[in-house]
C-alpha cells in the first residue's frame, strides 16, 4: 500500500514538472507581409483571370487594363513626328540649294576679281556678287533658326511618346513580390481608376509571429537569437518550428487588448517579432507560441 502511494505521488510530481516545462514563454499571432496592388491607369480591366490562393511570382502580370487609347495616342504622336521630320528635310533641301548657289557665286566672284586686275570688270559687278552671297547666307541662317524651332516641336512629341509608352507599360498590373493572391477587389470587365486597389498579395513563405514579453523576460532574449515556435496540431499536441528573433521593441507598452483580464491588461510588456520559415501550415492571424 505504501509502495502504491509513493508511485502515485511520483506520477503527480512528474506530471506537474512536465506541465511546467511544457508551458510557452510568450503568445501571439502570426502576421504575413501583405501588399495592396493598385491600378496605375484608368480604363476597363481586360484581363484578371487569377483566383484567390494562386501563387504569384514577383514581376508577373496580375491584370491588364485596356490599352486602346494609348495605342491611338502613340499613332497620333508618330504621325506628328513624321510631319515634323518632313519639314526638317524640306529646310535641309532648301539650304542645299542655297549652298550650291553660294558656291556658284564664289566662282564668279573669283573670275571678276581676276578681271578687276586687268580692268576688264567693274567694282560694282564684284560688289553685286558678294552682296548676293551675303543675302543667301542670311537665308540659310534664317532657315536654320526655323529648323531649330521645328526640332523643338519634335522633342515635345518625343517626350509625349515616352510618357505614353510608360503609361502603356503601366496598364499591365504586376506583382511586386513573390506571394499568394489572398484577396481580389475587381474582376475582368469592370472599370478601374488610377490608384484603385485591385488585389492583395501576401508573402507566406516567411511568416512572422508577434508576441509580447515582460520586462523580466527581456534580459534573456536578443535579436538574432534562435527559438522555437509552435502551433496546435489539432490533437492536443503541438507542431514546432525553428524561429529567429528579428525585432524587439525599444519601449514598453500596455498588454494588447486581446488580453481580457483587468490584472493582465495593466502589465507593461515589450513587442517581439519572430521570423519563421513557413511550410504552408501557418496562416496570417493564426495563434502561436514561442519558447525562448
Amino acid at each position: 500500500m505504501k509502495t502504491r502511494s509513493l508511485i502515485i505521488i511520483a506520477a503527480i510530481m512528474l506530471t506537474g514538472c512536465k506541465s511546467k516545462t511544457d508551458q510557452a514563454d510568450a503568445y501571439g499571432n502570426f502576421e504575413a507581409t501583405e501588399v495592396i496592388i493598385s491600378a496605375e491607369t484608368s480604363g476597363r480591366i481586360l484581363k484578371f483571370d487569377l483566383t484567390e490562393g494562386t501563387e504569384i511570382k514577383k514581376g508577373s502580370e496580375i491584370a491588364l487594363v485596356d490599352t486602346t487609347l494609348f495605342h491611338l495616342q502613340l499613332a497620333e504622336a508618330d504621325a506628328g513626328m513624321r510631319s515634323i521630320r518632313t519639314r526638317i528635310s524640306s529646310i535641309n533641301a532648301q539650304n542645299d540649294i542655297l549652298d550650291q548657289q553660294i558656291e556658284n557665286l564664289k566662282i564668279n566672284i573669283a573670275r571678276i576679281d581676276n578681271m578687276l586686275k586687268d580692268d576688264a570688270a567693274t567694282k560694282k559687278q564684284y560688289d553685286d556678287l558678294t552682296g548676293q552671297v551675303a543675302v543667301l547666307q542670311k537665308q540659310i541662317a534664317a532657315n536654320n533658326t526655323q529648323k531649330a524651332s521645328v526640332a523643338a516641336e519634335l522633342s515635345v512629341y518625343e517626350s509625349k511618346k515616352a510618357t505614353l509608352k510608360e503609361q502603356l507599360v503601366r496598364t499591365s498590373v504586376k506583382s511586386t513580390l513573390n506571394g499568394t493572391l489572398i484577396e481580389k477587389y475587381s474582376e475582368a470587365g469592370e472599370m478601374t481608376v488610377t490608384g484603385k486597389p485591385l488585389a492583395k498579395i501576401a508573402d507566406l513563405s516567411l511568416i512572422k509571429l508577434k508576441v509580447y514579453v515582460s520586462g523580466a523576460q527581456l534580459g534573456s532574449i536578443k535579436i538574432g537569437q534562435q527559438c522555437t515556435v509552435r502551433i496546435d496540431d489539432g490533437k492536443k499536441g503541438y507542431t514546432s518550428f525553428p524561429g529567429t528573433i528579428s525585432y524587439i521593441s525599444g519601449k514598453a507598452e500596455f498588454t494588447p487588448k486581446i488580453i481580457q483580464t483587468k490584472e493582465e491588461r495593466v502589465t507593461l510588456v515589450y513587442a517581439v517579432t519572430i521570423e519563421v520559415k513557413n511550410d504552408g501550415t501557418m496562416k496570417s492571424g493564426m495563434p502561436g507560441e514561442a519558447i525562448f
